[in-house]
C-alpha cells in the first residue's frame, strides 16, 4: 500500500464521539410462518407481554421487539429463582434486524459470506444474579431469549434487557420537511434519514451489521443524502483523508477501509469505486466550499482519472476481459463495459469542474480531450442504432444499468437522453436491477432528464413496496419479483439496514420540496 501518514493522522483526527441513548423492549412478539407475509414470516404481539419478572426453566424462550431498528451494545440483568444455582446458567441470545433471523435456525445457513455475520451469542454465567454486558456491537430490532440450562434446583428471571444505541448522527440537525409534504413521503424520508443514522458511525459505514467498512461507493451516495439532513461535512472529510491515506500499490484508491485495530485499506479493487473518489470530493467542495481540502486531495483526485483512463482501448472504450472488476450493480449476468465507460464520463466531467476551480489549466485541457474522446467512443461504438440502445460487451448486451450511466454521462442530446430512458421503459430489457444503489442511479437520471413524475413512481413503486413489507430502515438489497434474494447465497445473511439505500431523503429533500 501507499501510506500517507499525514493523511491518514488528518482522518483520526476527525473520529467523531458517538452519541448514545438507553433503549429498551416495546413489546413481546410471536413469529409465525405465513406464506403471504414478507420472506414468509408474520410478527404478531404475543398475549403474555409479561417478559420481567417472568420464571423461565430449561427450554423455556421469549422474543421481543425493540419497536425500532437499532446499533448498539447489548445488556441484561438476570437473577436466580428457588434454591441457590448449583450449575452455570446456559443462556442463548439470536438477535436480528428481521423475523428470518430470528424464526429460521442459524444451522441451515449456506450462504457464501462467513456465517460469523450471524448474530447469536451462547453465553454460560457462573454466579447469579449477574449483570451482562456484551462487548460486541450489534445491529437488530429482535431479540430471541433461549434457557438451554439451569438445573432441577433453579429457574431464572429477567430483571432487564436493554440496548445502549450509539451513532455519530445527531437528528436534531435534521431539518423537518415542509407540513406541505404528504404523509407518503414524509414516512419515506424518516425512514431513510435514519437509515443514514444508523450507518453513521466513525466513518459512514456501508452495513451497521455487515460489512462494518468505508465503501467508497456506499459513501458517495450518504454523504450526498447526509449535505441535505445532517450535514455532518467532518465526517465526509475524515472518510476522504482515509481513502487518499492509503492507497493501492500504484496509486488507485481502495474500494473500502477498515478502521480497527488500526486504519487500513482493504486491497479490493473496482474500477468504478476508484474513480468515484473524484466525485465524492466534487460534491464535497459543492456542500462546504473547503478549498484547502481540495488542493490538498486534488492530486489524488487526478490520479484517478488517469488511471481510469489508462484502461482505454484503441477505440476510447474501456477494456473488458478478465483482468478487472467494476462493481456497477449485483447482478450477476451484467456486463460492466459501456456502464463503466458512463462512471469514467460522470466523473471526467466532475474533475473538470474541480480543476477549474483551481485554475489548472493544464489539467482542464487533458481532461478536456479525455470527455471528447470517450464521449465520442461511447456514441460511435456503444451506440445500437437500430436497437436505440447502448451495448456492452463482445455479446453486446442491453441493460438498464448501460442505459442509465450513459445517460448520466450525458453522452447524447437532452431529448435524447429523456427517449432512451422512456424506451427503457417501454421495452424493459432483461438485464435489469438489483440494488437500491441501482435504482438510486436510475431515479437521479429520470429526475436528471426532467422526468420527475416518473421518477416518484418509481420510488414509491420501490422503497414504497419495502415500507409495505415492513422495513423500519432501508434494505441492502430487495426484489419486489423474489423477496428472499441474496447476493451472498441466504437472505440471512442480507443487510437490512444499508448505506446506499437511504437516498430517498436526498431526492425528497433536493427534487419535491
Amino acid at each position: 500500500m501507499l501510506i500517507n501518514q499525514t493523511m491518514v493522522d488528518k482522518a483520526e483526527a476527525l473520529i467523531p464521539e458517538l452519541m448514545t441513548s438507553v433503549v429498551e423492549p416495546k413489546s413481546v412478539v410471536e413469529i409465525a410462518a405465513d406464506a403471504e407475509a414478507f420472506q414468509g414470516w408474520r410478527v404478531e404481539k404475543a398475549e403474555d407481554q409479561a417478559w420481567k419478572e417472568r420464571v423461565l426453566g430449561k427450554g423455556d424462550n421469549f422474543i421481543l421487539d425493540f419497536g425500532d431498528h437499532l446499533v448498539g451494545y447489548v445488556s441484561l440483568k438476570v437473577k436466580s429463582i428457588g434454591s441457590p444455582p448449583d450449575a452455570p446458567l446456559k443462556l442463548k441470545l439470536t438477535i436480528g434486524e428481521m423475523p428470518c433471523e430470528i424464526a429460521e435456525p442459524f444451522e441451515t445457513y449456506d450462504g457464501w459470506l462467513s456465517s460469523s455475520w450471524l448474530q447469536e451469542e451462547t453465553i454460560f454465567i457462573d454466579v447469579l444474579p449477574a449483570e451482562i454486558k456484551l462487548p460486541r456491537r450489534y445491529t437488530f430490532r429482535y431479540i430471541k431469549v433461549e434457557v438451554l440450562d439451569t438445573s432441577k434446583k433453579y429457574n431464572v428471571s429477567f430483571e432487564q434487557i436493554a440496548c445502549t444505541a450509539v451513532t455519530s448522527g445527531d437528528v436534531a440537525r435534521v431539518a423537518p420537511l415542509p407540513e406541505s409534504v404528504s404523509g407518503e413521503w414524509s414516512e419515506m424520508d424518516s425512514i431513510a434519514v435514519k437509515t443514514l443514522q444508523d450507518c453513521m458511525q466513525t466513518v459512514f459505514e456501508d452495513g451497521p451489521k455487515r460489512d462494518r467498512r468505508l465503501w467508497i461507493g456506499d459513501l458517495r451516495l450518504q454523504a450526498q443524502a447526509n449535505y441535505l439532513t445532517f450535514n455532518n461535512q467532518e465526517l465526509v472529510k475524515r472518510c476522504l483523508y482515509l481513502f487518499a491515506g492509503m492507497r493501492l500499490p500504484d496509486g488507485a484508491v481502495g474500494a473500502c477501509v477498515f478502521e480497527k485495530p488500526h486504519a487500513h485499506a482493504d486491497d479490493t479493487r473496482l474500477y468504478d469505486y476508484a474513480l468515484f473518489f473524484v466525485a465524492c470530493l466534487y460534491d464535497y467542495y459543492e456542500a462546504s466550499g473547503d478549498k484547502e481540502t481540495l488542493e490538498e486531495l486534488w492530486p489524488i483526485a487526478m490520479e484517478q482519472l488517469e488511471i481510469g483512463v489508462e484502461r482505454l482501448d484503441e477505440r476510447g472504450i474501456v477494456r473488458d476481459d478478465e483482468t478487472w472488476w467494476s462493481f456497477i450493480d449485483w447482478h450477476p449476468e451484467l456486463n460492466k463495459q459501456a456502464p463503466s465507460q458512463g462512471v469514467l464520463i460522470y466523473c471526467l466531467k466532475r474533475g473538470l469542474e474541480l480543476a477549474r476551480t483551481l485554475g489548472l489549466a493544464d489539467k482542464q485541457q487533458y481532461i478536456k480531450e479525455q470527455i471528447a474522446r470517450t464521449a465520442e467512443a461511447a456514441v460511435t461504438q456503444l451506440w445500437d442504432e437500430d436497437a436505440g440502445f447502448f451495448v456492452s460487451g463482445s455479446d453486446r448486451q442491453i441493460s438498464w444499468a448501460s442505459q442509465i450511466w450513459l445517460v448520466l454521462a450525458d453522452v447524447l442530446p437532452a431529448e435524447d437522453n429523456a427517449a432512451l430512458l422512456e424506451r427503457l421503459f417501454e421495452e424493459q430489457p432483461v438485464i435489469g436491477m438489483t440494488t437500491p444503489y441501482m435504482y438510486h442511479h436510475l431515479i437521479e437520471a429520470l429526475f436528471t432528464v426532467g422526468s420527475r413524475e416518473k421518477a416518484t413512481r418509481q420510488m414509491q413503486a420501490y422503497w414504497g413496496e419495502m415500507i409495505k413489507d415492513g422495513a423500519d430502515t432501508f434494505w441492502e438489497l430487495y426484489n419486489p419479483e423474489d423477496k428472499k434474494q441474496s447476493p451472498y447465497g441466504s437472505n440471512l445473511i442480507n443487510s437490512y439496514c444499508h448505506a446506499w439505500s437511504c437516498t430517498p431523503t436526498y431526492f425528497i429533500r433536493k427534487y419535491l420540496i
